[in-house]
């Protein structure tokens, strides 16, 4: 344990922040649409939001592999925190919220990106398969200046969603968690 930085968290995730937006389907829906079932697509905001406006009713639930997981190990009892970026609309509020009211101590917000909230369209047929259409907004965004350094030391582990090294900047920013964490002498893991 490093004697600089006390011990706050039990795991800092950082990744996606997602909205997922599930509505019931059918077959004919998803062909009619061109969207091969079971699968999951990157779309882009217009494309999201003719979809949403074609989609029967829906609900919406905060996700992300990283958040998901943050949020489970609340559930166990555990204290995590979790890093992502949202944009300044109706899901970044949606999804601040839902995943502190989960336990999650979110370190994030809209703070430098004008992208809207990230969102998966999930289409879910009869048979329990779900199509998804992910588009991926704010979440693409994520740079070192959201790495907070004294959350990274705080945390025993710090989590890091495999589908965000994607961008340069995520790069560098999950470098600088890896290199933080090390240095105060905390595991790292990526999913």
């Amino acid at each position: 344990e490093c004697p600089m930085v006390n011990v706050t968290y039990d795991v800092v995730g950082i990744g996606s922040a997602i909205v997922d937006i599930l509505g019931h389907t059918t077959d004919d829906f998803i062909a009619a649409e061109k969207m091969v079932k079971g699968t999951m697509s990157l779309i882009t905001a217009d494309q999201a939001e003719k979809l949403y406006d074609r989609m029967g009713r829906t609900v919406e639930i905060s996700g992300g592999s990283a958040a998901n997981t943050m949020a489970g190990i609340a559930s166990l009892g555990g204290n995590p925190a979790f890093i992502g970026k949202v944009g300044n609309d109706k899901l970044g509020k949606v999804f601040s919220h839902e995943i502190r009211a989960s336990g999650v101590d979110f370190h994030g917000g809209a703070n430098g990106t004008t992208l809207p909230t990230a969102q998966s369209l999930i289409l879910v047929t009869p048979d329990a398969q779900r199509t998804m259409n992910t588009f991926l907004g704010a979440a693409t965004e994520l740079s070192p200046a959201d790495i907070d350094p004294k959350v990274i030391a705080g945390a025993y582990v710090t989590y890091i969603e495999g589908y965000q090294w994607d961008t340069a900047q995520a790069k560098t920013a999950i470098r600088k968690a890896s290199k933080e964490a090390r240095a105060a002498g905390r595991q790292v893991a990526l999913s």
